[in-house]
This record gives structure tokens, sequence and C-alpha cells, in this order.
């Protein structure tokens, strides 16, 4: 079989709705990787919040920050943080609308408020990580590449329609992604696909959730997990089972990845 270059979302993909990896998963991952295909990771999350995922699935190229962050063999071959006078603004006007602003680095998050039950509810309910530290000039010290919005999808509009430097894309009821505009993990994944030297047809693609649309839309084999949302479904060539109904191993298995 021809190599391959197979990417997985981490949270509803590789992860469970407990962010727990299913065996099934593991061993298929494994099997893809004895196969001799090349895995790799595309997430909305920073790497330092998948290092041990890395790890355990001896991982080392894949596109973060929603295609902010781009590393090939441990190597960062694409960096692409936010303007940081926008975000300054931004942050003005978040902070007036009393809407707490994290920012997200490759090393670490930090936010603008000491707590904030938006920010626990979503990043330590949803993402299973703690709250993050108050540093309210974190982003002054640092390149940012994501930052995170603690607002409803209503009070969102008025940002969207202002800050024209940023792409909004929603993970929660009470969270927006904050990333620079035009940008998506496909664009990251095109960056990788050059890099590596694959053919379209070579390369596949695993995700659920709205900030993978673009990614599903773009590689030519991409399956949408069974827990996905209808519009992200639609966006994709194949749909698979849920995550915890082995939807990893059922979908590489129908593609005949594992065979």
């Amino acid at each position: 079989m021809t190599k391959k270059l197979i990417f997985f979302d981490i949270d509803g993909t590789l992860l469970d709705q407990d962010k727990n990896l299913p065996r099934s998963t593991e061993q298929a991952i494994k099997l893809l990787k004895e196969k001799g295909h090349e895995i790799a990771i595309a997430t909305g999350r920073s790497p330092f919040m998948f290092k041990e995922l890395r790890k355990q699935l001896e991982i080392d190229t894949y596109v973060s920050i929603n295609g902010q962050y781009v590393v090939v063999k441990d190597k960062a071959i694409y960096k692409n943080p936010l303007p940081i006078d926008a975000l300054k603004t931004l942050t003005d006007v978040a902070t007036l609308n009393e809407h707490p602003v994290v920012y997200m680095g490759t090393e670490n998050m930090k936010t603008n408020v000491e707590y904030h039950p938006h920010i626990e509810e979503s990043i330590s309910g949803s993402l299973k990580l703690d709250h993050p530290m108050y540093e309210p000039d974190y982003f002054e010290k640092q390149e940012i590449y994501q930052s995170l919005l603690f607002c409803t999808k209503k009070e969102e509009t008025p940002y969207i329609d202002r800050f024209k430097q940023f792409k909004f894309v929603r993970w929660h009821p009470l969270s927006t992604d904050v990333l620079p505009a035009g940008t998506s993990k496909a664009k990251g994944i095109e960056l990788m696909i050059n890099q590596l030297g694959y053919a379209p047809d070579q390369v596949y693609a695993f995700g659920d959730e709205l900030n993978d649309i673009e990614m599903l839309q773009f590689v030519e084999n991409s399956v949408a997990m069974g827990n996905a949302p209808d519009i992200v479904k639609k966006a994709a060539k194949h749909v698979t089972k849920h995550v915890e109904e082995d939807g990893i191993a059922y979908g590489l298995e129908a593609l005949g990845l594992l065979k």
C-alpha cells in the first residue's frame, strides 16, 4: 500500500467526551504506523495541551492552534501569531463588556481575569484543564497564536463586525476562538503536505467540530465523526461512527487503511 498522510483532530475525534483515548483508537494508530503511514494531529489545542498524547501515540508532526503553529518531526515550519495591536484593542473592548479573554502561546495560556465561571465551565469543564493563571499582560511578553473570547454567540456579533483582522470560530456556548483572519487547519495542512510531498489522494483527515470544516473540505479523503454536527458531516466525504463507538477504528477499516 502507498504511504498515506493521516490527520486526526483531538477532542471528539481521538479523545472521547471524557477526554480518554479509546483502546481501539490507540491500537488502530499503532497499526497504521507499523504499516508505514505518516500520522499527524490537526487540532485547535496548543502544543503544551497535548504533550502526553503525542508521547503516548509517538507522534511528532502536527498542525496546532487551528493552523497557526505547524510542526514536522518536532521542528516548527510555520508560525502565524495574532497582531498584538489588534489583540490589545480587542481586550480593551472585551474588558468594557465584562467578557474575559485568554491568551494562548505554544507553552502556556493565561487570562486577563483572576477567575470567571465561564472560563471554568468551558476550559475546566469541557477540556478538563485547569483554570488559566491570571497574567493580563501575557500577550505583550510573547507571541500569541490564538485567543479565547468568553461570550455568547449573540454577544459575539459586534466583535465579528468590528475586528476584521480576526476570524471567530465558536467551540463552546460560552467561548469562541479568535484567530488571524483567513486562516484555518486547512492552511496548516496544505503547508505540511507541500513540505512532505504527498499527493492529494494520499492524504486523509478525521474531525468532528466547526473548526474542522475547512480541513474536511480541503482534504481529498475526509471523514467526519458520528458525533459531529450535521454541518460538519456535510463538509466531509465520509462519516464514521461516534468516537465512543470505536469511530476511528471503524472509519479506518472502512477506508481500507488497516488491511
